[in-house]
Formats: structure tokens, sequence, C-alpha cells
């Protein structure tokens, strides 16, 4: 039997990380963000498919192929977080655990940036500790998976 799928989605921008304001998102770039999810995910059992786009029809089609492929959706939406009531949608639809996941603290940022939408479909909402958040995410996730199969 193979593991327990969690499909990790990345938003608009994300592949700018490590040149685009290292001041606020640290200077790991994504490809070392999609190496940390493949280790956490290894130690954990769990495969990953993991992917970013600038594009939100696109990132509404990855959720909704989630369903019945994926056991969890860990998700750093980026810009989409406040504007995105289709990706919100999208993952109420598709009915999995939901993992947000902001590098910087949300909250502490720009008033614009507090309310969140996909926060709405979430389980849970990991924001404010870098890269580190998507490690933390994948953890968290694989007890989620555990509690669903008992």
């Amino acid at each position: 039997m193979s593991p327990p799928l969690i499909v990790v989605l990345n938003g608009p921008n994300l592949n700018m990380l490590g040149v685009r304001e290292p001041e606020k998102y640290g200077t790991a770039t994504l490809d070392d963000v999609e190496a940390l999810c493949a280790e956490t995910a290894e130690e954990y059992g769990l495969a990953i498919d993991f992917r970013q786009t600038n594009a939100e029809g696109e990132l509404v089609t990855w959720i909704q192929e989630c369903r019945g492929r994926a056991a969890g959706i860990v998700i750093n939406p980026a810009g989409y977080t406040t504007t995105s009531i289709a990706v919100m949608d999208a993952l109420l639809a598709v009915d999995l655990p939901v993992i947000e996941v902001h590098i910087t603290n949300i909250h502490r940022r720009e008033e614009f940036r507090h309310n969140s939408y996909v926060s709405k479909a979430a389980t849970g909402v990991i924001c404010g500790l870098g890269v580190t958040g998507y490690a933390l995410a994948i953890r968290a996730m694989a007890d989620l998976v555990e509690q669903d199969e008992e």
C-alpha cells in the first residue's frame, strides 16, 4: 500500500522566495521549501505532491483534483489568502483536512492581510515561523491523517 498523499500548494509569487523581500521571507528558495517538505513527509511516512502557481484558476483546479486522491492539503495561498472566495470554496468542496501556512505572521502585517478566506476552510493555520511552518504543517497533517485512519 502506498503512503498517504499530502498535496502542498503554493500561490502567487512564492516562486520568488529567496530573492523577494528576504528581510520578510528569508533566503530559502521554493526548492529549499520543497526539499524540507519531502524530508518531513518521508519522516512521517507520507508522500507529497508539491506545486506552485501564480494563477488562481490553476490553484482551484489542483485543489479539486485532491478529492479522492489526497489525504490532506497544506496550502500557502499567498496573495489569494485575502481575496479568493474561489480557493476557499474549492477547499470546502474537497472535504479534506487543510492546513494553511504563511511564512510571515499575517496578523503583524498590514491590516488588509489579517482576514483570510482560506482560514474559513482550514483545519489549522500556521503563520510567522518562516519556512519551518511547512514542516510543522506536514507533521500536524500526519497526526490528522492517522486520526482519520483510526
